[in-house]
């Protein structure tokens, strides 16, 4: 099944294997094979690595911050540069986020109104205002292939404010899209609704009338418990249209990925691989090793002996614990090309196993190993 969403984007849904899918979506800079993790550039830079690292790592689609890179170095600034892809120097697909989650994370800076959000920058304070038409405008300067509408990222457990919340995402998402002018760049919607089946289930049908060529769910990973996010992905899932992309905002552990592939997601991104990296922290599917630990002095093994990434087949966890004592800025490279391999090749297995109809008893087995 084939659907051409605009002139330059088409999802096509390749297979099923109960409610996980497999599928291609195709860009301007080039076509993602879903399930498919996302590393995160915030500012046009996935932090320690080289643009032919995550080539190397088989990353197909990185994600960028619409608000870092407004205040700093300005969208005027990459739209002169030719856009992201050339200042960055990434032929690939991208993502930029609106910036509506670090605009509400920044909690006394800021103040929301009907027509939009006025803050002070975590920089150096200067007052500034998102609405959603400049959220718009600032990620079509930006020139990602995907870009998102503006919302208003709630507490999650507070169902007054998520309420509120929701109903203002859904009147700025169709400002969104009365505003966007660019054709060559796909626009999601996002389903918020805290962990209120109601309200999400609300919040699915109203975006999804919208019409937009791919949907994300927000609002999640930000303090609710394991079951709630899952059962709540259930819930939006069940609604969202099947012919579209799915995409889970900031979600990104192993266990995520296994879970929300399971329930019909189809993008991940996340900020963790590389930030347990500068902590010396690596992701393994038998769970988090600390690499500052004495215990790897005199480790001659890799972080993980079944890994292919560079790191695993070069390196030891005597050399990375030196690293790290030393603080080298290599120890934050090698384990972050660990990190995003892992998550990276584990959406492409699980990618396989639905197309080989045997996705439940490959997730069992992984999930196995993470506990």
């Amino acid at each position: 099944m084939a659907v051409k969403m605009t002139e330059k984007f088409t999802f096509t849904l390749l297979a099923e294997d109960s409610s996980a899918r497999a599928g291609t979506f195709t860009t301007p800079h080039g076509m993602v094979q879903t399930p498919v993790f996302m590393p995160v550039g915030t500012q046009a830079t996935v932090k320690s690595l080289t643009p032919v690292q995550l080539k190397e790592l088989n990353v197909q689609i990185l994600l960028s911050n619409t608000y870092h890179l407004y205040l700093r170095p300005g969208a005027d600034i990459v739209q002169e540069m030719g856009g992201l892809h050339q200042f960055m120097q990434w032929d690939r697909p991208i993502l930029t986020d609106s910036g509506g989650f670090q605009v509400f994370s920044l909690g006394e800076l800021r103040k929301i109104t009907e027509d939009g959000v006025t803050f002070r920058s975590h920089i150096d304070g200067s007052p500034h205002v998102f609405t959603p038409e400049s959220a718009v405008a600032i990620q079509e300067k930006l020139g990602a292939d995907i870009i998102m509408a503006f919302d208003e990222c709630a507490e999650p457990l507070d169902k007054d404010y998520s309420a509120k919340a929701m109903q203002r995402t859904h009147r700025w998402a169709q400002r969104c899209k009365d505003a966007q002018s660019r054709n060559d760049q796909a626009l999601f919607g996002i389903v918020q609704g805290g962990i209120f089946d109601d309200l999400r289930s609300q919040s699915a049908e109203y975006i999804t009338s919208l019409d937009f060529p791919g949907n994300a769910i927000g609002g999640l990973s930000v303090g609710e418990s394991k079951a709630d996010m899952l059962r709540t992905i259930e819930v939006v899932n069940q609604i969202l249209p099947k012919d579209k992309p799915r995409y889970l905002m900031g979600v990104g552990t192993p266990y995520d990925l296994i879970e929300g592939i399971r329930r019909g997601v189809d993008m991940f991104d996340c900020v963790l691989p590389t930030r347990l990296a500068r902590h010396h922290a690596a992701l393994t599917m038998r769970g988090r090793v600390n690499l500052s630990k004495a215990e790897n002095t005199r480790d001659p093994k890799p972080i993980d002996p079944e890994c292919a990434c560079y790191t695993c087949q070069n390196f030891t966890r005597a050399y990375l614990r030196h690293l790290i004592i030393a603080r080298e800025m290599l120890a934050s490279t090698l384990i972050s090309i660990h990190n995003i391999h892992t998550l990276v090749s584990l959406a492409a297995i699980l990618r396989e196993s639905i197309l080989a109809g045997n996705f439940e008893s490959t997730a069992e087995s992984l999930l196995k190993g993470l506990t």
